[in-house]
């Protein structure tokens, strides 16, 4: 926008009519067309502003009127357009590296740019593999504790003998006969035992070049009672007990009187059920067995205390009874006693009388090895 300023010399100058001479100075040069120049500096404006920031500039106000001059006219304000829109460069798509994504039957597909739940769905997955692990080891872990305490109790089966099995006395080693069955009742061994089965001749001789015991007095009796008393008897007879072989002895010190000899029971069923019974009936004195007395000098052996020892061949009851020739007590820890109920009961009715009866007798072979148990009675008050 041009301010022009008139004065007043400019208001009186006389145009020359159209088609007239120029008169005056400067006649000569027409003044140019257009508005006056002004006498004064024509003011520095501020520098053109693009076409949108024109745009949006409020418009200039129109000057003031001098006082006692008309206004001139005011030009018509040009009205701004706006500047076409400039179209911008498209940047060049840009290639995104591809990330490729393993095949899950369990992946999800939804949405890519949803990261906070995919990472949860992480640290899920990775707490559910991590709770199966500790799961696994707690099953593993009380598995092995079970097999360990189930094996703990197998060995414990089988290292306990069984409680109505006696277990094997310190005074008699046991043997293991041949296997058979032909001992195992009377059926298959119809003979009848006879005092010379037993005791063959006046001396019996244990084991070679030891000394031998001296047999004072045998007896074959079909009476079981007249061997035991109280309980143990009447259970003999009970049990089909038919027969009874005994004889008294004395040992080759001197010191030791003994009774020794076989029960002939039904089967060995019986004759176990016998032996089982016997240990209880002489810890509550409910019995005893019976010395038998060979003479004036051997009373003590029908009399005293006394170790008794007795085992199970087939269906026999072995057994013998050792007391001191001079009627005093026998302490448990004498070995001599022990020696002799080993000798009787163990070398001589097991591996000779029944050995023998089993391989040239009725019977055609020995049954299995005995069983043997010992223990202590009180003295006869007859």
């Amino acid at each position: 926008m041009v301010y022009r300023y008139e004065s007043d010399e400019d208001a009186f100058l006389e145009y020359p009519k159209p088609g007239s001479a120029p008169t005056g100075p400067g006649a000569a040069t027409p003044p140019p067309a257009g508005p006056s120049p002004s006498r004064f500096p024509t003011p520095s404006l501020p520098p053109a502003r693009p076409a949108g920031d024109a745009a949006r500039a409020p418009a200039p106000m129109p000057p003031a009127p001098t006082p006692g001059r008309p206004a001139p006219p005011r030009e018509p304000s040009p009205v701004p357009q706006p500047a076409p829109p400039v179209p911008q460069p498209v940047p060049a798509a840009t290639a995104r590296p591809t990330v490729p994504i393993p095949a899950s039957p369990t992946a999800r597909t939804g949405d890519a740019w949803d990261p906070p739940r995919t990472r949860h769905t992480d640290r899920r997955r990775g707490g559910r593999v991590l709770q199966t692990l500790i799961g696994g080891a707690a099953v593993l872990l009380l598995l092995s504790l079970t097999g360990l305490a189930v094996a703990a109790l197998l060995d414990d089966r089988a290292t306990t003998p069984p409680s109505g099995q006696p277990t094997s006395q310190p005074t008699v080693e046991q043997t293991t006969a041949p296997a058979g069955s032909d001992l195992d009742s009377r059926d298959t061994d119809q003979a009848a035992l006879t005092a010379k089965e037993l005791f063959p001749t006046k001396s019996l001789v244990i084991t070679d070049g030891k000394p031998a015991y001296r047999v004072l007095k045998t007896q074959a009796s079909g009476n079981c009672a007249s061997a035991a008393t109280g309980e143990i008897a009447d259970l003999l007879v009970r049990l089909g007990c038919n027969q009874v072989v005994r004889g008294t002895l004395r040992s080759p010190d001197g010191d030791h009187l003994l009774t020794a000899g076989l029960f002939n029971l039904t089967d060995v069923a019986s004759a176990q059920r016998v032996r089982d019974r016997i240990r209880p009936l002489l810890d509550d004195r409910q019995g005893r067995f019976r010395g038998m007395k060979a003479g004036d000098d051997t009373e003590a052996v029908e009399k005293a205390a006394a170790r008794v020892g007795w085992q199970v061949r087939g269906h026999y009851v072995a057994y013998c009874l050792v007391t001191r020739a001079d009627g005093e007590r026998i302490p448990t820890d004498d070995t001599t006693a022990r020696e002799i109920m080993y000798d009787l009961i163990e070398l001589h009715l097991n591996r000779s009388v029944l050995d023998r009866r089993a391989a040239g007798g009725t019977a055609g072979q020995p049954t299995d090895g005995p069983t043997e148990d010992s223990a202590g009675q009180r003295g006869s008050d007859d």
